[in-house]
């Protein structure tokens, strides 16, 4: 419906060079859109969730866990490309998130803010399941590196305008107000995608099922581990920044603001780095650095330690690109949308109960929680001695 109503409007023929410059702008441009709306949400959420909405520690370890439930169900996304194209999914997906971000102010309850919670997460992890597959089918091995740290930068970049939004009107607007504007920034961008997005055809007929092959098998290890240990982060770094040390929502959102104009300059040098060291090499570097972020957490007491790990954090997560670089290269191509899905759900496996088990150690010690960071952290430093890289002559054979 999408398509027709577009093509009827905006009638015009694209080659395939063509449609790869239209894949690369549209991921941009959505991926900007929810960045914006995702750094507004999580600018002003934990200070909303403590202040109005009364959540504590067990809490909040149950609306992160249930909020990753969308993101185990993303396996089911490769059977709705049997219905409908990955780019109307990609729309419907913003749409959804759009719509969760927007509601957040208007629930000011636990249970509010979870049924908010898991609908923004719905919109956000089929987006960002689509976006894996249209990135890994649309962009060259050679410049896929290249692509994830451009499009890292400008996302980096909208997320620093949507944390200025919240810093500078969060008095004015209010939490309905910050939430609700957030929500129709990534609307706004729905819109364009449904007139002007162009049309993206699969370059590769992709498997319309399930695709879980032996020769992937370190790949998925890596991804469960990556998506085990980053929920210790994401569930409890802000809450240990806001519970326990008293960041206000301004120091909270001027925080983010500091970290994604980071990521904005940094990404495409990391993407560079992926290119000249390798995608071993880096992956090694980020889970090694990653131990001794979490063991900071355990024994920082001043903002700017926390601040700081926060950050080196967020730096080590940018690097996280290499696991996807790296599949590209050891893949079959008619199974990138399959394995988008696959990998989606096989990341967020242990991310529905690892905040849960986070919340129950956090009640004995919080330090705890961030020792299980640590081990998580070790387990994927020994997992990733196990990487290799195919020379590129292997790559091209492959493809």
């Amino acid at each position: 419906m999408f398509a027709r109503l577009r093509e009827s409007l905006f009638p015009h023929v694209v080659d395939q060079d063509d449609q790869m410059r239209v894949a690369r702008r549209f991921l941009i441009l959505l991926s900007m859109a929810t960045a914006l709306a995702f750094q507004v949400w999580r600018g002003s959420f934990n200070n909303f969730a403590v202040e109005v909405g009364g959540v504590d520690a067990d809490q909040m370890g149950l609306i992160q866990g249930l909020r990753e439930v969308p993101g185990f169900l993303s396996v089911l996304i490769v059977y709705l490309l049997l219905l409908i194209s990955e780019r109307n999914l990609a729309l419907i997906a913003t749409a959804l998130m759009a719509v969760g971000v927007a509601c957040v102010g208007f629930f000011p309850s636990v249970q509010g803010i979870l049924f908010t919670t898991i609908t923004m997460s719905l919109g956000f992890h089929a987006f960002e399941t689509v976006n894996q597959s249209i990135s890994l089918q649309h962009v060259p091995k050679d410049r896929l590196p290249l692509f994830l740290g451009q499009m890292r930068a400008w996302s980096g970049l909208a997320g620093l305008t949507g944390l200025a939004l919240v810093i500078l009107l969060s008095e004015l607007l209010g939490y309905k107000g910050s939430f609700l504007l957030g929500g129709v920034v990534v609307l706004a961008a729905t819109i364009w995608g449904v007139f002007a997005g162009g049309q993206i055809n699969e370059r590769v007929r992709q498997h319309r099922r399930m695709v879980l092959r032996r020769k992937y098998g370190l790949y998925y290890l890596l991804t469960f581990l990556s998506g085990a240990r980053r929920q210790i982060f994401v569930a409890f770094a802000v809450f240990l920044l806001v519970k326990h040390h008293g960041f206000t929502v301004r120091e909270i959102s001027t925080l983010f603001f500091i970290n994604s104009a980071l990521v904005m300059l940094l990404a495409p040098s990391i993407g560079r780095m992926i290119q000249f060291f390798g995608e071993r090499r880096v992956i090694l570097l980020e889970y090694s650095g990653l131990i001794f972020v979490f063991l900071g957490y355990t024994v920082a007491t001043e903002k700017w330690q926390l601040i700081a790990l926060y950050i080196t954090d967020h730096f080590f997560f940018t690097m996280s690109m290499a696991i996807r670089t790296w599949f590209q290269k050891i893949a079959d191509p008619a199974d990138m949308a399959s394995s988008a899905s696959v990998s989606m759900t096989i990341n967020h496996i242990a991310a529905v109960f690892i905040p849960m088990l986070g919340g129950v150690l956090w009640l004995k010690d919080f330090r705890l929680t961030f020792y299980l960071g640590v081990i998580l952290a070790c387990c994927s430093l020994v997992a990733a001695c196990f990487v290799q890289v195919p020379e590129p002559e292997m790559v091209e054979d492959a493809a």
